[in-house]
This record gives structure tokens, C-alpha cells and sequence, in this order.
């Protein structure tokens, strides 16, 4: 099975400029309509310095409305800053729904987001990762994916003869920047994120609302947002936070007063390093 598995994880792996990057299926994705870069889901590596020990990981899915992704802003960036902490920093290129870039309606993008945390823990030893310490983080509409895999997973299929779907696709923890977690009509246009995941399609609003899907197994949340923020209101943390804390769920908020949408680190904000103190408050990191 090791040889199998070390096989699969080699043919998945292909180098480009910068850090590795591994594609998350050695054929086709799920859903696939081409062979173009928008039609292959991806992984880019960040690994913190080898101290001996396995690390925790975080699959980052950066924000931009499902219509494309601000990778470096909330990805590539997100993932340095891990790496300081000790934390591996997996950045998610998951499938979106402009024309650009293949129209990719749900469930394609959550279909990505599992299989990343699959196919991390499937590789954990390769990557010097914890399989136990594997979280999930998400800006803005890459929040709304990541609070939609927190809540919305399965523990693998242990018979299927692909290695990786052996794997639980369930984050053991989930950060949560700014981020949409319903595309209720309450929250007005949704920066154009329900026309990019649900729009043309049978989903309804309901099938999408992350909030509405919290339970007993949800993982443990770190949650911020901004008061000021327009494009995403408040309420949508409020929302996510309320159904928490009536699951019994563990959970951190933080609502800064000021602070447009898409801050990411933003001059290092105060909310990177409540981060950093959660992450120790809840075992990932030592204190």
C-alpha cells in the first residue's frame, strides 16, 4: 500500500516557478469541463524549517467572490506568515465560477477544498505534517468555502481504491477572515458571489448557508470581522458564531470597529496575532 500510495503522490506532484505546486487529482477533477489551467485544482507548498518534528497545516482558500482568487493578498501571504509560527501553509487555487475561468458552480470548489485536506494528510509524512493538526482557513468568499468544508465533511471512504479518499476530508480546526457564510438575500449581492457559486442552477440559497449546517461535529472556529466592513456584513460572522455556540462548538470572535473588506495582514492587523494565541489556546501550537 506504501508503494501504491508513494506512486499516486509522485505522478499528483509537478514543479513551476516558485513553490511546489501538486495538482489534487492525477486525472481529471470531479466536475471537470477542460484541460486548461482553470480546470486543474491545485496545491502551492509552503513549509515552515525542519525542526524534527511534524507540524500543524492550514489549506488556505483566498478570497475573490468565486469569480477568480487574490492569491498572494490572501494566499501566498497568509502562508509566509504561517511558516513563521511553525505552521505549514497549503494555498488552495480551487475552481471559480467566471466565464474566464470555467464557470464552476458548486459543489465544484468544496469537491477542491476536501480533497486538498485529503491529499494532505494522505502526504503528511512527505510534508512533515501533523494529520491530526490539519485546518482550514478562508478569506471573504474563500471564508464562506472554508466554514462550508468546517461544517460539510466526511471521514473517508476506507474501501475506495484511490489512497487519498481513504483520508477524512473534516479540518480539525477552521479560521475564518472576514468571511461570507450564507449568500442570504439579507446580505445584498454578496459581492457577486451567489451568481458565481449557485447562479444558473438548481442550489438554492439555503443548500449554501454555512451557518445552517453547524453541528456537534463542527471543529473548533476562529472567527474575525469588521464592523465597517460593507461587503460583507458583520452579521455573516454573527450568524456562523450564534449557530457555535448553540452546537456547544469552541469558538473565538473578534469584531474590530474599523477596516474595509479584504484586509488580509493589513499592516499587521491585531487579528494575526489573536491567531496565533488561539492556535496555542487550543493545543495546535505549543504555548
Amino acid at each position: 500500500m506504501k508503494k501504491v500510495l508513494t506512486l499516486i503522490l509522485a505522478a499528483l506532484a509537478f514543479t513551476l516557478a516558485g513553490a511546489e505546486k501538486v495538482r489534487l487529482w492525477e486525472g481529471d477533477a470531479p466536475l471537470a469541463k477542460g484541460k486548461d489551467s482553470c480546470d486543474i485544482p491545485t496545491l502551492e507548498i509552503y513549509l515552515p524549517p525542519n525542526t524534527g518534528k511534524r507540524t500543524p497545516a492550514v489549506i488556505i482558500c483566498p478570497g475573490g467572490a468565486y469569480s477568480g482568487l487574490a492569491y498572494a493578498h490572501e494566499g501566498t501571504n497568509y502562508a509566509k506568515f504561517l511558516n513563521q509560527h511553525g505552521i505549514a501553509g497549503f494555498v488552495l487555487r480551487y475552481r471559480t465560477g467566471s466565464k474566464k475561468n470555467g464557470s464552476y458552480r458548486y459543489p465544484a470548489p468544496q469537491l477542491d477544498a476536501k480533497r486538498a485536506i485529503r491529499l494532505v494528510r494522505a502526504n503528511a509524512k512527505k510534508w512533515n505534517v501533523n494529520s491530526d493538526l490539519v485546518g482550514i482557513m478562508g478569506s471573504s468568499a474563500g471564508g464562506h468555502l472554508a466554514a462550508m468544508t468546517a461544517v460539510k465533511n466526511d471521514f473517508g471512504d476506507e474501501k475506495s481504491a484511490d489512497v487519498v479518499e481513504r483520508k477524512s476530508s473534516r479540518p480539525n480546526f477552521a479560521i475564518l477572515c472576514y468571511a461570507q457564510t450564507s449568500m442570504d438575500k439579507r446580505y445584498g449581492e454578496c459581492c457577486g458571489s451567489r451568481a458565481n457559486l449557485i447562479g444558473g442552477t438548481d442550489v438554492k440559497i439555503e443548500d449554501v448557508a454555512a451557518y445552517r449546517f453547524v453541528n456537534e461535529d463542527t471543529p473548533p472556529c476562529f472567527v474575525w470581522h469588521t464592523f465597517a466592513d460593507s461587503s460583507v456584513p458583520v452579521r455573516n460572522a454573527l450568524d456562523f458564531v450564534n449557530a457555535l455556540e448553540a452546537n456547544k462548538i469552541p469558538f473565538a470572535l473578534h469584531i474590530y470597529y474599523d477596516g474595509r473588506h479584504g484586509l488580509g495582514l493589513g499592516n499587521q492587523h491585531p487579528w494575526a496575532n489573536e491567531l496565533i494565541f488561539w492556535l496555542k489556546e487550543i493545543g495546535v501550537l505549543r504555548k
